[in-house]
């Protein structure tokens, strides 16, 4: 089992950043892939960014304003951040960590981040 705890949302007005963090705990062994999904109301959960063996990849919505990274402390806990930069309102939604072990995917609780105009 993996657990994944986000924090860092808020509300923020357009121009402003944010950092969330998302900390992974549990069996974490050889998970290779974190990503950063975000759902706002009336929409479909759309991927942000990821990160695969240190190789990103971002929404064209998002790219040269959102930057993912990760630090494996040890083998107990991996942490993966999205620094937001140059928010826009449009970037409101709740934002959601997630991985995958063994073809099953794991989702934290997400965190709400509104942006004001």
């Amino acid at each position: 089992q993996v657990q994944l705890v986000e924090s860092g949302g808020g509300l923020v007005q357009a121009g402003g950043s944010l950092r969330l963090s998302c900390t992974a705990s549990g069996d974490i062994f050889s998970i290779n892939y974190m990503g950063w999904y975000r759902q706002a109301p009336g929409k479909q959960r759309e991927l942000v960014a990821s990160i695969t063996r240190g190789t990103t990849n971002y929404a064209d919505s998002v790219k040269g304003r959102f930057t993912i990274s990760t630090i494996s402390r040890d083998n107990a806990k991996n942490t993966v951040y999205l620094q937001m930069n140059s928010l826009k309102p449009e970037d409101t939604a709740v934002y959601y960590c997630s991985t995958k072990k063994w073809g099953v995917d794991y989702w934290g609780q997400g965190t709400q981040v509104t942006v004001s105009s």
